[in-house]
């Protein structure tokens, strides 16, 4: 079963909450979280931007297609991506954007600082976006110190390491499943998430499909202005194994899917090495050895 988790009440400190988000984090991998500071009608304009900028002519996305920037910012075709070596390239198309940092930050130039290449239209689309991600990173910073205190950790254990995040929001745009897909094609394949904790907002439609301990596949769905959280494979380094990247997919369901993932990572040269182990994995090296093994345009350039 996934936890459901009432977020002011996280907050607050109850008790019964943070043994829910124990269980989320170590056992099931996966919890929604709902009664955030981000409404329904908030994720509802949300979902219409993107749902606009996806709809239009794929020759309006192609100034901003990453497959020719080699950044992994803008607009990502459909096949654009591979996560899964045993499965064909997934049908889905993304709008990634992130962090914006002083044109003088030298860190700029790393891929996951790139700077953001946004669309001409919608003319909403970069405000829109904008706002939801710096509310989106507040709410994902809330449910990190849940987290942090439900595994026996201080509260603000993780703040110092999210100063300046590797955040990166990301549109997905699941077209209604393709009569010529095969058991080979999927919306995304399996995978587990490469950095800390994802926090996604969908359109309510269904079609995530969670991987329980038992190698059963479940789904789970929230609606709109409730949140699908679950935690990636840094976080799982950092904490020995104590939290659980747990793998998903997406099949495709019969109708189109809107889902926007925040993927929220710390800052470039974080440790996240276990802790106490003495070793150095920086967080930034991490990211990008796994963007080298999931876009195709940076499998080709390798």
């Amino acid at each position: 079963m996934i936890p459901r988790i009432d977020a002011k009440r996280m907050l607050a400190g109850d008790a019964e909450t943070r043994e829910s988000l124990r269980v989320a984090a170590t056992q099931t991998g996966f919890a929604v979280v709902y009664n955030t500071a981000i409404g329904a009608d908030r994720i509802a304009r949300l979902m219409q931007c993107y749902r606009d900028f996806f709809h239009q002519p794929e020759a309006s996305k192609d100034s901003i297609n990453m497959a020719k920037t080699g950044a992994n910012r803008g607009w990502g075709a459909p096949k654009s991506e591979q996560v899964d070596a045993r499965a064909n390239p997934d049908y889905k198309q993304v709008f990634d954007c992130g962090v914006t940092l002083p044109d003088t930050d030298p860190r700029r130039k790393m891929g996951v600082y790139a700077p953001n290449l946004w669309p001409k239209e919608p003319a909403d689309f970069r405000a829109e976006v904008e706002e939801y991600f710096t509310d989106a990173c507040a709410v994902a910073m809330g449910v990190l110190r849940g987290i942090s205190t439900a595994i026996g950790a201080r509260s603000d254990y993780f703040d110092a390491a999210f100063e300046t995040p590797m955040a990166l929001l990301r549109g997905n745009y699941y077209p209604a499943r393709p009569s010529w897909a095969s058991a080979r094609d999927f919306g995304i394949a399996e995978h587990t998430d490469y950095g800390c904790l994802t926090l996604l907002a969908t359109d309510g439609t269904p079609g995530l499909e969670v991987r329980s301990i038992q190698g059963e596949w479940l789904p789970v769905t929230a609606p709109m202005g409730a949140f699908v959280i679950n935690f990636g494979e840094m976080l799982e380094i950092w904490t020995n194994g104590r939290v659980r990247a747990t793998p998903h997919r997406v099949i495709g369901p019969a109708q189109e899917r809107l889902s926007v993932p925040l993927f929220f990572n710390p800052a470039h040269d974080t440790n996240v090495a276990p802790i106490g182990s003495g070793q150095v994995v920086l967080a930034g090296d991490h990211l990008a050895r796994r963007f080298g093994e999931t876009y195709v345009h940076l499998m080709q350039a390798s």
